[in-house]
């Protein structure tokens, strides 16, 4: 997972991931009281990348934006996992 911390983009381990969704999910919930069942959803994917190319995918989050007006977030996903030939059974993929 790449977070963007004060402009830097920093690399977390799937521990840390779980520790950082759970905590900020408590996090929410403080905030008002309209947001008390607040939760993140319950899946998640995770792909490695070559260090060789982490410029391009820290331009790539960056601009997610961008990508989204013109595929959404879930036609982007499957034709990821479609390229890089991930099996997947889509019943399981959203909530």
């Amino acid at each position: 997972m790449w977070v963007q911390l004060n402009n830097e983009f920093i690399s977390l381990s799937f521990t840390c991931c779980v520790q950082l969704v759970n905590a900020t999910q408590q996090w929410m919930k403080t905030k008002d009281e309209s947001l008390k069942n607040f939760s993140w959803q319950s899946g998640y994917g995770s792909f490695s990348v070559n260090p060789t190319e982490t410029d391009i995918v820290i331009n790539y989050i960056c601009n997610q934006h961008i990508h989204h007006k013109k595929k959404t977030y879930k036609e982007e996903y499957l034709a990821f996992l479609k390229k890089y030939k991930v099996d997947y059974d889509e019943r399981y993929l959203w909530d």
